[in-house]
This record gives C-alpha cells, sequence and structure tokens, in this order.
C-alpha cells in the first residue's frame, strides 16, 4: 500500500504538474511535452516499485487485474485508497505550490460526455491490454514491461489528451476534480477506464490460450 500509495502520489504530481507549469512558464511545456511526462514517469514508477507492489498505480488496472485472477480480491480496496488518497495528495500539493492553476489537470473534456467516455473505455482497454500482455505472459520481455506501459501512456495522451484528457485513470482524474471542484465531468473518467481495463485484460486472457 505504501508503495502504491509513492507511486500514484509521483504520477499525480508530475503528470498534471507538467500541466500547471506549462501554464505558470508559458511555451515552457507543450502537449507533447506532458504527454512525454506521464509516459516518462509511469515507466519510472513500474522500474522503481514494480517488484513491491505491482505498480498498478491506476484502480482500473488493480479492479481489472483482480477479476482476471492475476491479483487478491481482498487487496483491492486498500489499494484503491493508496491510490486515491496519494492522487488528491498530489493535487492538493501542486495547488499549495500554484493555486488552482490550469484547473490541476484537471481532466476536461472537449468532445461530448459521451464521445469522452467511449474514448477513455477504447483508451484503457489498449493501455490494459498491455499491460496484461508483458505483465502476466511469461514469453513476453518482462524487462520492458515499464517502457511498454509507459509508452502507452504516452501514445494515447499525445494522440487523445486534446479531446478526452486521456487520463485512463480514476484516481488521476479524482484528485484535480476534488481539489479544483471540477466534478461535471468525473462519472467519465471514474466509470469508463475501468469498464475498459476490464474489457482489455479479457480479450487478451482469450488471445493467450492456455499459454502462461
Amino acid at each position: 500500500m505504501t508503495a502504491e500509495f509513492i507511486g500514484t502520489f509521483i504520477m499525480v504530481f508530475a503528470g498534471t504538474g507538467a500541466v500547471v507549469v506549462g501554464v505558470v512558464e508559458p511555451g515552457s511545456i507543450s502537449h507533447e511535452g506532458v504527454a512525454i511526462t506521464f509516459g516518462l514517469v509511469v515507466m519510472a514508477m513500474i522500474y522503481a516499485i514494480g517488484h513491491v507492489s505491482g505498480a498498478h498505480l491506476n484502480p482500473g488496472v488493480t479492479i481489472a487485474f483482480a477479476l482476471v485472477r492475476h491479483f487478491n480480491p481482498r487487496d483491492v480496496l486498500p489499494y484503491w485508497a493508496s491510490q486515491f488518497s496519494a492522487a488528491i495528495l498530489a493535487s492538493l500539493t501542486l495547488r499549495a505550490f500554484f493555486g488552482n492553476t490550469a484547473h490541476l489537470g484537471a481532466t476536461l473534456p472537449t468532445v461530448s460526455l459521451g464521445a469522452a467516455f467511449g474514448l477513455e473505455v477504447l483508451l484503457t482497454f489498449i493501455l490494459m491490454f498491455v499491460i496484461v500482455a508483458v505483465a502476466t505472459d511469461s514469453r513476453a520481455v518482462g524487462q520492458a514491461a515499464a517502457i511498454a506501459v509507459g509508452g502507452t501512456v504516452g501514445l494515447a495522451a499525445l494522440f487523445a489528451g486534446p479531446l478526452s484528457g486521456a487520463s485512463m485513470n480514476p484516481a488521476r482524474s479524482l484528485g484535480p476534480a476534488l481539489v479544483t471542484g471540477e466534478l461535471h465531468a468525473l462519472w467519465v473518467y471514474l466509470l469508463a477506464p475501468p469498464i475498459g481495463a476490464l474489457l482489455g485484460a479479457l480479450t487478451y486472457q482469450l488471445i493467450r490460450g492456455g499459454q502462461r
């Protein structure tokens, strides 16, 4: 739980912090820079704590792993508590430094809520498909898991960030939303990622056959 708390705090602080810094210092961090930041911090945290907690960093990933029997269901709620509280603390820390700048990187869709919901389901499906492939299949190159997952996060943020925010993570969205009061689209980011994660995990389980 402590590893998940630290990893999620760093991810949200660095990722949403990049959004804030890009506004505090105009031109310092572009959209591409924010996407790269999210990808790099996820990669770094997987290398740092993957061997301790699995480096889920994401409540959607946790519940999907539990539902496909790669994680003990009894540990879901403790992991969620760590992830959500870490995200909220990261947003509170950013607010203490910068005030309510750029809504603290809250995920606010520029498309309709329905389109954002569908996009977040699909993006999280892709992310979880990659995660299950590299983290649970013995045929995958395990040492490359962090690169693959971080790269997927960065890729999704690059092309979909301007549309839905490319959250793929309920904790990442809940922290800034609660601290800034930007709650009107929060339901999208609480519901869509777990659905997409479960579909991604189940799909990889289907195609892997009897391999382990």
